[in-house]
């Protein structure tokens, strides 16, 4: 329903009533999980990333995506760019010939093909891989429930 306006489709539905009072939610304790869901949550608020990754686009044309694609596109990059920037772990460039050494950092190497052997390694860089030097993410806010990752919208008349 959301993407229904990037496709020029009514968004008028049937009022549904809410309970009159809603239950008392108690934050989720905190774990190693809620950056993530804060993170997940400000794409969904910059670039509707969760409703676009919900919706069925079996229906639509590829320009229909397409459209709604450079809308999610340039939300979720400036917020990724705001707080998480980006660098590439390998400066070369993808196609390159490249020397993997001994005791290689596995989190910033992944060996694909015929592996065999001990490193050093002679490979072809496929993809230059992705690391924040500097992330900058907000604090959690006090009392967040960070399982709620985009509240219900309400338009009142």
């Amino acid at each position: 329903m959301a993407w229904a306006v990037l496709w020029g489709a009514s968004t008028t539905a049937p009022a549904k009533a809410l309970p009159a009072e809603a239950p008392a939610v108690s934050p989720a304790p905190e774990n190693g999980n809620d950056g993530a869901l804060v993170l997940l949550a400000m794409l969904q608020r910059e670039g509707r990333l969760l409703d676009f990754l919900q919706e069925d686009l079996t229906g639509f044309s590829d320009e229909q995506v397409g459209a709604a694609a450079r809308v999610v596109h340039e939300g979720c990059r400036q917020l990724i760019r705001k707080y998480v920037p980006l660098s590439p772990v390998v400066s070369q460039g993808e196609g390159s010939a490249i020397t993997v050494p001994a005791g290689f950092d596995a989190q910033r190497f992944r060996l694909t093909g015929n592996v065999s052997g001990s490193a050093p390694y002679q490979g072809t860089l496929k993809h230059h891989g992705w690391q924040t030097p500097k992330p900058a993410l907000p604090p959690l806010p006090k009392g967040m429930d960070v399982k709620v990752l985009a509240p219900a919208e309400i338009e009142l008349p």
